[in-house]
C-alpha cells in the first residue's frame, strides 16, 4: 500500500507518516495542496490523506481535482470543523471518508486500511498460496503454520506477490507499492529484498522469477 499525506502542519504529517510506516505502508509527505497535486499525477497512490485547510492550493480544490481527473486513489479527509455540513460538503467533493481532529491514531490507521481496501478489488482478509498464510491486519505470517518474521519492506513485498495470485509482478510496482518517493528506481533493493523473503519462507522455494519482468508465486 502506498499513501500520500497532506497536511500543512509538519510535526503531525510527520507522525502521521511515523505511524502508517510502521504498518509496512509506504508513505510521502507533503505540506501545500500544490505539491500534493504534483505528486498525486506522478504517484499511483491507494489513499491520500488530506488536510482541507492548506497553504497555496485547499484540500477542497485538491479533493474536487483528483476526483475530476478520475484518479483511483481514495480520500481521506482531515479537518479541525466539527459541523455535519462540514462533514457533507467535504463528502460531495469527492472524498471518500472523513476524520475529525483530534482523532485517534488507530481509528485513522483503520480508516486508510479500510480504503485501501476499496481501491482495488476486493481481496479475503488473510491472503493464502501454497500453504503461505499472511494476516495483514495482525502483520503475521506462517509458512506451513511456521511463523515466519519478516520486516516492513520484506511483509509489504510478500502482500503484493500474493495479491498477484499467481500472476506476474513487476520490480517497478514493488517499488511503487513498498517504497516511497525517496528511493532510487535503479537500486537493487527490490532484489535484495526478494532474496530475503525467499530466504526466510525455506524450502521449497516458492517465488519465481521471470526475467526481464518480475516475479511471481508458484
Amino acid at each position: 500500500m502506498r499513501v500520500l499525506v497532506v497536511e500543512d502542519e509538519r510535526l503531525l504529517a510527520d507522525a502521521i507518516a511515523t505511524g502508517l510506516r510502521r504498518y509496512a505502508i509506504a508513505v510521502d509527505v507533503v505540506y501545500d495542496g500544490a505539491a500534493a497535486l504534483e505528486r498525486a499525477t506522478v504517484n499511483d497512490y491507494d489513499v491520500v490523506v488530506l488536510d482541507r485547510d492548506l497553504p497555496r492550493v485547499s484540500g477542497d480544490t485538491v479533493c474536487t481535482t483528483l476526483t475530476e481527473a478520475g484518479r483511483a486513489s481514495r480520500i481521506l479527509m482531515l479537518t479541525a470543523a466539527t459541523a455535519v455540513t462540514d462533514r457533507v460538503a467535504g463528502l460531495r467533493l469527492g472524498a471518500d471518508d472523513y476524520l475529525i481532529k483530534p482523532f485517534a491514531f488507530a481509528e485513522l490507521v483503520a480508516r486508510v486500511q479500510a480504503l485501501a481496501r476499496r481501491a482495488r478489488p476486493a481481496l479475503p482478509p488473510v491472503l493464502e498460496h501454497g500453504g503461505i498464510r499472511l494476516d495483514p491486519h495482525r502483520r503475521t505470517v506462517t509458512r506451513d503454520d511456521k511463523p515466519i518474521p519478516l520486516s516492513r519492506k520484506e511483509f509489504a513485498v510478500l502482500a503484493e506477490l500474493l495479491q498477484a495470485d499467481g500472476g506476474v509482478v513487476s520490480a517497478e510496482h514493488l517499488l511503487e507499492k513498498a517504497w516511497d518517493e525517496h528511493i532510487d528506481p535503479f537500486t537493487g533493493v527490490v532484489r535484495y529484498t526478494i532474496m530475503m523473503v525467499r530466504r526466510k519462507l525455506g524450502d521449497p522455494p516458492v517465488i519465481e522469477t521471470e526475467p526481464g519482468v518480475g516475479y511471481r508465486l508458484r
